[in-house]
This record gives C-alpha cells, structure tokens and sequence, in this order.
C-alpha cells in the first residue's frame, strides 16, 4: 500500500478516482439502450463530479465532512457473479457492475484508511468509504426493486 507523505497526495489521489468514477458511469450512460438507464448513470457521473469537485474545495484550504452515519450494506453485491462492462448490457447487467464498482471503491477507501497513521488521512478516507457505501446501497435497493417487480 502506498505511503502518504501529506493531505495533498491523499486528495489528488482521490480526485483522480472520482474522476475515473465520473467517466466509468458516462461511458455507461453512453452506452445504455435503455433511457432510464441512462438517465441513472448520468445521475452518478454528476455525483461522481460532485465529489471531485468537493474534494477539490478541501484541497484548496476547505473542511471535509464526512457522512455522520454508517451506511447500511445490503450485501447483494456479495452474492452475484461479476459481469464485464458491456455497451449492451441489461439494466440488470449494468446494476450488477456499478455495485461491483462501489464496493470495490468502498474496500479501497477503508483500505487506505487502514493503512495511515495520520488522523486527518483516516478521516477523509473514512468519509470517501462512506460516500462509496452510500452508492452501493443506492444501487442495491434499485436491484432488489427490480428483481420484486419483475
């Protein structure tokens, strides 16, 4: 795991993977067949942007305030089979991949977390997890909804 030698890195490092998470989700909306699909993964590459862009703010001198919850963890994504991006997948198929994605964003940031000394580092790798978590359990309650309907 990388050492952190200030604030600085650990936000330009954050930046950059909001940035490729902002990206990932147009290339879906992009991609997507369906309208309502699109429209949701547009939603997460703005939301994606708008933690970039608030991760740019504390960078720039402001103060990170990180979800004051625990977010809840349907585990859904646990349990299914990892599906590559596809330009033709199904809403299913594209739902599968984005809790894919934030589980895995959630595991890096807690990771990174874990693995600092420095108490405002942890911090805001603590509030990116929660950010991530928040996503995956978005996306969770979305899968369910359409494997109840459908």
């Amino acid at each position: 795991m990388k050492q952190w030698n200030s604030i600085d890195e650990v936000l330009t490092y954050a930046i950059g993977e909001e940035q490729a998470a902002a990206d990932f989700y147009s290339r879906m909306a992009d991609n997507a067949k369906v309208p309502g699909m699109k429209q949701t993964f547009h939603g997460f590459a703005q939301e994606e942007m708008g933690h970039k862009a608030r991760l740019e703010a504390i960078k720039a001198g402001g103060k990170f305030r990180p979800i004051p919850r625990r977010i809840a963890d349907l585990k859904i994504a646990d349990y299914l089979v990892d599906i590559a991006p596809d330009p033709h997948l199904d809403y299913r198929g594209a739902l599968v991949v984005a809790m894919k994605k934030e589980k895995a964003a959630f595991k890096l940031y807690s990771d990174l977390a874990a693995s600092t000394a420095d108490e405002t580092i942890r911090a805001v790798f603590r509030g990116l997890a929660q950010e991530e978590a928040n996503h995956k359990l978005r996306f969770e309650i979305e899968y369910d909804d359409l494997l109840t309907e459908g």
